[in-house]
């Protein structure tokens, strides 16, 4: 739609919604944002073990050395930020668990399934990248929210370990970024 045109009826209304779509919660659902905050912090505890336990893979299908070394190298920090959580998890007055991140557990299906669909070499470490991206476009969303809801329930300690992690993401992000522009993307194509 341009701007000088005026929305019309068939773009202004909200969609009725069914019985069929109101979500009925489980039992132990989340009543108030702190247990919210708390579940969400044991899923991501769970996503940041469960990628402890993948990067060896990106690492091992790495053709590139920049790239295995940006991996490994984050896959030590990764370590760290799994301490990280046991603090906030300390700060909070939770014991540290995790709960099964069914976003991670598919980001890192998806990554396998892409060693899989592609040939070793820079197509691969493309791919790798890809998936490596998507990943930490995932844990930027959820850290973003977990420092957001710590500051709003004044956990600012948390909030600051939490921002320490989201800091962390944002970089490996932009280092994956950088070695798909400068390098791999360039002789994947090639």
């Amino acid at each position: 739609m341009k701007n000088s045109e005026k929305p019309t009826k068939e773009h202004t209304e909200v969609p009725k919604n069914s019985k069929s779509d109101i979500v009925q919660p489980v039992n132990d659902a989340a009543a108030e944002l702190r247990d919210f905050f708390i579940d969400s912090l044991k899923d991501i505890y769970w996503a940041e073990n469960a990628l402890v336990g993948a990067l060896p893979k990106m690492i091992a299908n790495a053709t590139s050395p920049s790239l295995a070394t940006t991996i490994t190298e984050h896959l030590a920090i990764t370590k760290n930020q799994i301490v990280r959580l046991n603090k906030v998890f300390d700060l909070v007055g939770e014991k540290p668990e995790g709960k099964k991140c069914e976003a991670m557990a598919g980001l890192i299906k998806e990554g396998d399934s892409i060693l899989e669909e592609t040939m070793p070499g820079a197509v691969r470490d493309a791919g790798i990248i890809a998936a490596s991206q998507k990943i930490e476009h995932y844990e930027i969303a959820t850290y973003g929210t977990l420092c957001a809801f710590a500051k709003t329930l004044g956990e600012n300690d948390a909030a600051k370990l939490l921002t320490q992690t989201l800091a962390e993401e944002k970089e490996a992000d932009c280092l994956l970024n950088d070695l798909a522009l400068n390098a791999i993307n360039i002789v994947a194509s090639e």
